[in-house]
């Protein structure tokens, strides 16, 4: 009897380890490779604006670093940039791409995460200063819409704000 025990004992013992290392050990998130961007929140801010993307990119290659100054990515590159924010405006019901002197591109740092899981999720936002950026404008109503670009050059799906009326 005690030699029963004994077993069951060690039986339950080990299935309790077994579960413990089988939970400890999560599954790594898995994300393609091409960056994956949803439109998160504009918010208006006065004489500013904050428009905020959430990101996934399952090899990890976000952002640029000063290091990352040859072709592609110089500053003659159109991959110099890696976010890139287009602006539209609303004029007797048709939206019209406006294009600036300069345009709405920004250089994310590189995040590169540590570890064997590469995959990335995260958030960013961007400042839109001045808002509205074209003061004195007759349309009152605008959208951004961005695209992501990773090291690779995997290009993100694109995504807009809707309709947002300046306040």
């Amino acid at each position: 009897m005690r030699n029963r025990l004994f077993r069951w004992a060690k039986v339950a013992g080990t299935i309790s380890v077994l579960a413990t290392l089988l939970t400890a050990c999560p599954k790594p998130e898995e994300f393609p490779a091409e960056p994956v961007i949803a439109f998160k929140a504009f918010t208006q801010h006065g004489d500013s604006a904050s428009f905020v993307i959430t990101f996934t990119d399952g090899d990890g290659d976000i952002g640029l670093s000063d290091a990352d100054s040859e072709v592609p990515f110089d500053t003659g590159s159109t991959y110099y940039h890696n976010l890139f924010l287009e602006y539209d405006s609303l004029s007797n019901g048709v939206w019209t791409r406006v294009n600036f002197l300069l345009p709405l591109y920004y250089r994310l740092p590189r995040i590169t995460p540590t570890g064997q899981n590469k995959a990335l999720e995260g958030e960013i936002a961007v400042a839109v200063k001045p808002w509205p950026i074209i003061p004195g404008s007759e349309a009152d109503t605008f959208r951004i819409g961005a695209t992501l670009v990773d090291r690779a050059l995997h290009v993100s799906n694109a995504v807009t704000t809707g309709a947002v009326v300046v306040q």
